[in-house]
């Protein structure tokens, strides 16, 4: 059986060998910058493997669109690793008590067009993803109660309950400050065709699936950026990425394939460069109803067949951690003893199946992505081999993303789904409220009470050691009812031109304005 395992492992390699890579499908290549034709050195362009989703800041929870986003918006507080919090447009703050935090905004700061940035701008951008249920982001945000204008540029932020982690909230996702005025003024189909934020940089053009220009902004607040002109390239085909970069048509190149890294270090003009992400990939399993992952035995059994390690070997190249806990290190919260190990038993695993009552076998639907993160479809196809072994057949449904983010969004998905989860505001909160008795309704139906007063009172809790334990212990009681499984966390991995100085971040961010000339 063993053997059989490692022929079916062999196959599925040199099929994933043989792939093109990314199947997203409408992305245009757009126009080459090859230094040689004599294009400038101020001008830089990053090639990703899918275009932005959207430039509403509060209606995407897509790490790859924030990556672009910040370079057009600015936080009011940055989540430094090594530093921490650190002043964007705050220059202070403080926190009063459990349910209110006092900030002082940096002044003189400009909007794209002109408009200054004052506390009317922070409380119309925060309220309004507090208070819409709609906005993917009002999750992380509904925890706002109001923002109070003391001045110009004082404000507080009242919150419902006591919140331990509010500067990670506003340090992410949604939380990029938009201009009041602009936009009650001439609209929002107007905002989201010519976006207007207080970054270095400022919106000049967007080809929708090929290609969307930044330009320098003369009048920004921080240091002067470095660039006149970046370009950002949405090239979904792996082998057209990396050919981009090998011909220089590009500086940058996002998510490179583990099977290109020779490629590219052969190259005496480019560079891989391969860091820890906050991405966890996992299985997201229905707990309740007919579905046959509703009985725990058999969402065991579906994790005591995947060995974790030989994918991560094979089709990862090494490129990532097995893992138990979507709580990674790095992140307030972790635990770290569920973090790189696996629990590999296929034989276990069959006798779980016959103590469920499934002797022959068990049929799950099984839907994923294809192209949408590092060798996704190949990592799925290998498990479902895996899985096939120990008797669990698996109909599996690839999607590409776009297709797939619509019943994911709907909660429409059948036994299992198959996605990769990053962490932005690098706190066990947002890691675990999607199980959440509320959130989980409809997705895993996940209902446990022990996990729920855990998650309910970690939320508020502000004592930090005992909200440590509580996440932790939270974890332990996940890892055993698997609503989720996690399976490996995986490592960003670029392309890089040797004219370039880069240094990936853990949040996927590409901080344009870090990126230097050598």
């Amino acid at each position: 059986m063993k053997f059989f395992r490692y022929i079916l492992l062999l196959i599925v390699l040199l099929l994933a060998a043989c792939s093109g890579g990314n199947d997203e499908e409408g992305a245009e290549e757009g126009t080459s910058n090859d230094s040689s034709d004599g294009a400038s050195d101020e001008v830089l362009t990053i090639g990703n493997s899918n275009d932005i989703v959207s430039f509403d800041i509060h209606d995407h929870n897509n790490t790859s669109t924030e990556a672009v986003h910040v370079n057009m918006f600015n936080y009011l507080v940055k989540n430094d690793p090594d530093e921490g919090f650190i002043p964007d447009l705050a220059e202070s703050w403080e926190n009063v008590d459990e349910t209110k935090w006092e900030f002082k905004l940096k002044e003189g700061v400009k909007f794209h067009n002109g408009d200054e940035l004052t506390a009317e701008d922070v409380k119309f951008t925060l309220e309004r993803v507090a208070n819409d249920s709609a906005l993917l982001e009002y999750g992380a945000y509904r925890q706002i109660e109001e923002v109070e204008v003391v001045s110009d540029y004082e404000f507080v932020i009242h919150t419902y309950e006591p919140e331990p982690a509010l500067l990670n909230r506003v340090s992410r996702i949604g939380s990029g400050i938009l201009p009041k005025n602009y936009i009650e003024t001439e609209g929002w189909d107007v905002f989201l065709e010519n976006p207007v934020g207080t970054g270095p940089y400022q919106f000049e053009e967007w080809q929708k699936d090929s290609q969307l220009t930044l330009t320098r902004f003369d009048d920004y607040f921080g240091d002067e950026p470095k660039w006149s002109q970046v370009e950002f390239r949405a090239i979904p085909e792996n082998s057209t990425r990396v050919s981009e970069l090998l011909t220089g048509g590009i500086d940058l190149a996002v998510n490179i394939p583990p099977d290109d890294i020779e490629r590219i270090e052969s190259s005496e003009d480019t560079t891989v460069m391969s860091a820890p992400s906050q991405r966890v990939m996992l299985f997201v399993l229905r707990t309740q109803g007919d579905y046959p992952t509703a009985d725990p035995k058999v969402r065991e059994a579906i994790e005591l067949a995947i060995d974790k390690e030989a994918i991560i070997e094979s089709v990862l190249e090494g490129h990532a951690v097995p893992t138990r806990t979507r709580v990674t290190p790095g992140n307030f919260g972790a635990n770290e003893e569920l973090y790189d190990t696996q629990l590999y038993d296929p034989e276990r695993a069959r006798e779980l199946l016959e103590e469920a009552g499934y002797a022959d076998g068990v049929n799950i639907k099984l839907s994923s992505p294809s192209g949408r993160y590092l060798k996704d479809r190949e990592s799925v196809e290998l498990m479902v081999a895996m899985l096939q072994e120990v008797g669990i057949n698996a109909d599996v449904e690839f999607l590409e993303w776009s297709a797939f983010s619509t019943p994911y969004s709907n909660k429409e998905f059948e036994d299992v789904f198959f996605i990769a989860y990053g962490n932005s505001m690098f706190d066990g909160s947002q890691a675990l409220q999607r199980l959440e008795l509320e959130m989980a309704a409809g997705e895993t139906d996940y209902d446990n009470p022990e996990v729920e007063e855990l998650l309910s009172e970690a939320m508020n809790n502000m004592d930090e050691d005992s909200r440590l334990e509580q996440y932790q212990k939270a974890q332990e009681i996940i890892s055993e009812d698997r609503p989720i499984i996690p399976l490996f966390q995986v490592e960003s991995i670029y392309g890089v031109n040797d004219r370039i100085n880069f240094e990936p971040e853990l949040s996927e961010m590409l901080y344009v304005d870090d990126i230097t000339i050598k």
